[in-house]
């Protein structure tokens, strides 16, 4: 392929806004109304979700699919997985332990738990940080603080 090839148009530009616009507003319409969720809850199923839209609607904006309705019917089944394991995981508990990690200790009476912090990746200097914008200026303060499943620090003092 030649470098001027590169730049071709070889679908309609008519087309191309059509597919831009309906996935555009239909990813739109599912974020703002279907997964209201705050920033600071997202799971690694959400970023699942997130990646495998992501895809599913790239596909479907380029032209991969055959219609527009192919790629809101993917986009709707993985929507659906995500709705359905948020939905067993609030009503079984015993799936919920499944899918959603439990909280780590990361601080005890004071002492840091360094097995843990290496077993998250997570550096005394950024757990400091962490406690630091939660009012904590010194380890002794802290009885106990956990990683959540969700990423963040939750401290008892």
């Amino acid at each position: 392929m030649s470098v001027a090839g590169l730049f071709d148009i070889t679908m309609s530009p008519g087309e191309i806004v059509l597919r831009g616009t309906a996935i555009y507003w239909f990813l739109f319409l599912i974020f703002r109304f279907v997964l209201r969720r705050d920033i600071g809850s997202v799971t690694i199923a959400d970023v699942l979700l997130l990646v495998l839209i992501a895809d599913a609607a790239q596909n479907a904006m380029a032209g991969e699919y055959k219609t527009i309705t192919e790629g809101m019917l993917l986009i709707s089944t993985i929507v659906g997985w995500n709705y359905t394991l948020d939905w067993a995981s609030y009503r079984f508990p015993s799936f919920r332990r499944l899918v959603s990690p439990p909280p780590l200790l990361l601080v005890k009476h004071g002492r840091v738990l360094y097995g843990n912090l290496q077993q998250e990746l997570l550096t005394v200097e950024e757990l400091q940080a962490k406690l630091r914008s939660q009012g904590i200026e010194d380890l002794r303060q802290v009885k106990r603080a956990y990683m959540e499943s969700d990423g963040s620090i939750s401290v008892l003092r």
